[in-house]
């Protein structure tokens, strides 16, 4: 696998997970433009698909003309305004989705330079669970980890043990 620093212990849980629920027989829709995660499932054998960099809040072409199996959406969520309507717009029976978890001690992400690398959400795993339900999918399976960081102080301590990412498995009813 691959070493277990950051990013590369939340690949490792996140591949581990997908292996755990998809067959590499199936295609996957991966939600962002390719990345290294999509590489490394390609390395791993699957089939793997990325939009473009459309605006999901606005453009579902990708959703709703390209053939898939199982969509994927790796920290895709939080960056956008509407993911009720990208989740309505989903063909697949099968989708995967991880999202950073809101922290009580942290304020959501934004980035100074970049307008597209902002968190507009930061799910508590209910309001996850919740828009899923709402969207016609039932969450089969899912787990939260924690992020690990190389800086000291107060906040690192805390990530430490306070989990960070929430991964969910849901299939559509």
């Amino acid at each position: 696998m691959y070493e277990n620093t950051y990013p590369h212990k939340r690949f490792n849980i996140t591949l581990a997970f997908l292996k755990k629920h998809i067959r590499p027989t199936e295609s996957i829709l991966d939600l962002g433009v390719e990345n290294p995660f999509s590489e490394i499932l390609q390395k791993e054998g699957f089939q793997v698909k990325n939009t473009q960099g459309e605006d999901l809040d606005n453009d579902f072409s990708s959703l709703t003309h390209t053939h898939y199996d199982v969509v994927t959406a790796f920290e895709i969520f939080e960056h956008l305004l509407n993911p009720y309507s990208v989740l309505q717009h989903v063909k697949a029976n099968k989708i995967l989705i991880s999202v950073p978890l809101r922290l009580w001690f942290s304020s959501a992400y934004k980035s100074k330079t970049d307008i597209w690398d902002r968190h507009y959400h930061e799910f508590e795993d209910w309001q996850l669970d919740w828009l899923l339900q709402k969207t016609g999918w039932k969450i089969k399976d899912s787990i939260k980890f924690t992020h690990p960081t190389k800086k000291i102080g107060f906040r690192p301590f805390l990530r430490l043990f306070t989990p960070r990412y929430y991964l969910v498995y849901a299939e559509k009813l």
